[in-house]
């Protein structure tokens, strides 16, 4: 299986309801180091997994709607907890759409996973992977 990984970073504010989450109940910030990985079995015939800069430049447009927001006021994440592991989710489902929408280059049949991984600090993150 080969894959190829982009990353990027972003900056939100949320709060996380529920007594579980003790202190981070109120508003906070958090800087997560985002990665995007894409895998498949068998390389292209330019013998890549997909172009490099496509990925980044999807990455880039879905952190650009979560960035240096408050995602307690996203619409679309309404009603969501937006823990690390939904966050994960959330990108990858929206980097999903980048495949399906021919954005990326290449097809989704091609892809077998799409993962995305965020980094909260150097000793703690969360992964979510799927099918493109």
């Amino acid at each position: 299986m080969f894959e190829v990984t982009v990353s990027d970073h972003m900056m939100i504010a949320h709060s996380l309801p529920g007594e579980v989450f003790g202190p981070a109940q109120a508003l906070h910030g958090a800087t997560y180091v985002v990665e995007a990985s894409f895998a498949r079995p068998d390389l292209d015939d330019d013998g890549i997994v997909l172009d490099i800069g496509r990925a980044l430049d999807a990455l880039r447009a879905v952190l650009s709607d979560l960035t240096y927001r408050n995602l307690d006021e996203v619409e679309s994440l309404s009603g969501l907890t937006t823990t690390t592991e939904v966050l994960c989710r959330e990108i990858a489902d929206r980097l999903a759409g980048h495949v399906h929408d021919g954005s990326l280059g290449v097809a989704a049949g091609d892809l077998a996973r799409i993962r995305v991984t965020l980094r909260e600090s150097p000793v703690a993150w969360a992964s979510y992977e799927r099918a493109p």
